[in-house]
């Protein structure tokens, strides 16, 4: 089965899901996050038939989230090595678990996010890096780009007329009073 190709959508997200999409792709990238470098450490850890781990490092490589480096001339061995845009998938990564574990852990976190000095629990959220504001919905909108086409201009002007019409309907008119009803003199 061929898949589709979203290289030429705009979506940022469409693109990111073209490269790791695959949830085998994301775990690779977590475990090169935890250090780990060879076919057979991920093998290992992932438990994770061997032609499947072969097709998913190749795409990551492709993707240029991996490299890979020979670290072995007789027999011919490689790592894999995780590239700067590897490296800055981290806190997709770190949202991921933070949902996971928010929202799929009935029994508990299994795994926990702990700053590495003091071993407190971490509770991740996103912030603007400008304000360090958290990312919440009432704050942040997505809207076109510089780079946007007429198509994405056009969805991102339906999406805000949503957003303002959603807004006025959730906000009281002034001078009207709201919960309460007058009763007659």
């Amino acid at each position: 089965m061929q898949r589709k190709s979203f290289g030429k959508m705009a979506c940022p997200i469409a693109r990111s899901l073209e490269r790791v999409g695959e949830w085998w792709s994301i775990l690779i990238i977590r475990d090169a996050l935890h250090g780990f470098t060879r076919f057979d450490e991920f093998q290992k850890s992932l438990n994770i038939a061997p032609n499947m781990l072969t097709r998913r490092l190749t795409a990551l490589v492709d993707a240029g989230l991996l490299r890979r480096r020979r670290y072995s001339e007789r027999p011919p061995r490689y790592e894999y090595i995780l590239t700067g845009t590897g490296r800055d998938f981290r806190p997709v990564i770190v949202a991921m678990f933070a949902w996971g574990n928010r929202h799929f852990a009935p029994e508990g976190a299994s795994v926990l996010l702990v700053d590495k000095k003091t071993r407190a629990k971490a509770d991740p959220v996103l912030v603007d890096q400008r304000s360090g504001r958290a990312l919440n919905e009432r704050d942040f909108v997505f809207t076109a780009g510089p780079a946007a086409s007429k198509r994405t201009r056009r969805r991102y002007a339906v999406i805000q007329q949503k957003q303002i019409a959603a807004q006025q309907s959730s906000t009281p008119a002034r001078g009207k009073r709201v919960g309460r009803k007058h009763r007659a003199s």
